[in-house]
């Protein structure tokens, strides 16, 4: 069977892949978009009835590439953040917290968009469709890949081979295309269950996010479209199961006893999800032929919701390195080019994915000497202006280089 050449070959079409494709695309590269599910199972609401938080330079992707038209009305914005140190089962909250005021920003904008999953997704399908520079090749699965030389291959079992100068992993944590690179990673499980969950409320949220730190792990509640929230709620492994297993009456009585009732009365708009926690970390995010991005590259702990964003940085920065590239003559796939792309995203990715296992490890427990001097640095960070607007910049992803694509809108 003739063999089908292409700029780039992005394998995996999930959140990270499908964005990956249409931010290559839109710099003029030919892309094939490879994924085992059906596009259509994909962007059903039952597939994954998550919530992500986008940060404010991350939503500036969606905008710059056209797809921020197509769930914009679904994205709530996040006006205010509040951290404490929350209280629970016996347990009462201490004054000192931190407070993110969006006003404070100099760009104007939010701290972030609360968006379900479904809604991004369906996006970035509809952009896909849309692109005559994107071949989407789903469902299909792939069979064997040959990396290094003038170019890297796929081959789908159906026969059909692939071949491009580049080819991008965004086949997720368990990423094959890692494996058969040889690149190892660092790794670790948390004794925590993520449990997520959507509820409607009497009250409004006022655009308020808040984070709860309890001893089992944070507490998140986020605000939605239409009085709705979601929930994403840290659990200790062993005590998870029975509270997915409560009927939906005291499943609401667990979480009035986490965050009280400021919001009202409050009922389940849809099922539970959960899954385990785990910390990984490629000890490289490039091998001959192949760029990392998303959670083929590492997955960090859901406690500042900042995991997809990491890979919307991933998609800007391997963009911008391969166009940059492409416009002077050089091949993407090339040695030099990705040691660039590894240069800017490994030391970023790493540094937050250790900060925000720290934070876990700091705050997931009751020790009281522990909790006191966390509580004074809460206090101490919210008392110091330029502290606090350091720190709502990191959360928006607007620190260090930033891609074209994730740069400010005033500038």
């Amino acid at each position: 069977m003739s063999e089908q050449r292409f700029d780039v070959i992005v394998v995996g079409g999930g959140l990270a892949g499908g964005l990956a494709a249409l931010a290559l695309a839109d710099t003029g590269l030919r892309c094939a978009l490879i994924d085992a599910q059906e596009p259509a199972t994909m962007q059903k609401r039952e597939f994954d009835g998550r919530t992500t938080a986008l940060a404010y330079a991350s939503a500036r992707v969606f905008r710059r590439l056209g797809l921020w038209p197509s769930f914009g009305s679904d994205a709530e914005p996040i006006l205010d953040i509040l951290v404490t140190d929350g209280a629970g089962r016996g347990r009462s909250a201490l004054p000192a917290f931190l407070h993110f005021d969006s006003r404070e920003l100099k760009s104007g904008e939010p701290l972030g968009w609360i968006v379900e999953n479904v809604a991004l997704r369906s996006a970035i399908y509809e952009g896909i469709s849309r692109s005559d520079a994107i071949v989407l090749l789903a469902p299909a699965e792939t069979s064997e890949f040959e990396l290094g030389g003038g170019a890297a291959s796929v081959r789908l079992r159906n026969g059909v081979r692939l071949s491009a100068p580049l080819i991008v992993a965004a086949d997720g944590r368990h990423s094959s295309l890692r494996a058969c690179a040889g690149i190892k990673v660092t790794l670790w499980s948390y004794p925590q269950t993520a449990i997520v969950a959507t509820v409607a409320h009497k009250r409004p949220h006022g655009g308020v996010a808040h984070e709860y730190f309890l001893p089992a792990g944070p507490f998140a509640i986020l605000p939605m479209t239409r009085n709705r929230s979601s929930l994403v709620w840290t659990e200790h492994e062993a005590s998870a199961p029975a509270y997915l297993e409560l009927n939906d009456a005291r499943f609401r009585d667990a979480i009035a006893n986490r965050f009280g009732d400021f919001l009202g009365d409050v009922s389940l708009t849809g099922p539970r999800w959960s899954h385990p926690l785990a910390f990984h970390l490629s000890q490289s995010f490039v091998a001959p032929r192949l760029a990392l991005l998303g959670d083929a590259a590492r997955a960090i702990h859901p406690i500042a919701g900042q995991g997809f964003n990491l890979a919307i940085k991933d998609v800007a920065a391997l963009a911008e390195t391969v166009t940059d590239a492409a416009r002077i003559g050089l091949d993407i796939g090339s040695a030099g080019v990705l040691a660039n792309y590894q240069q800017w995203r490994r030391f970023d990715s790493a540094s937050l994915a250790l900060g925000t296992d720290a934070v876990n490890r700091l705050f997931s427990n009751d020790v009281p000497p522990v909790r006191l001097a966390r509580a004074a640095g809460l206090a101490a960070v919210n008392r110091i202006p330029p502290l606090r607007r350091f720190f709502m910049r990191q959360a928006g992803g607007d620190l260090g280089r930033l891609p074209a694509l994730m740069g400010s809108e005033r500038a």
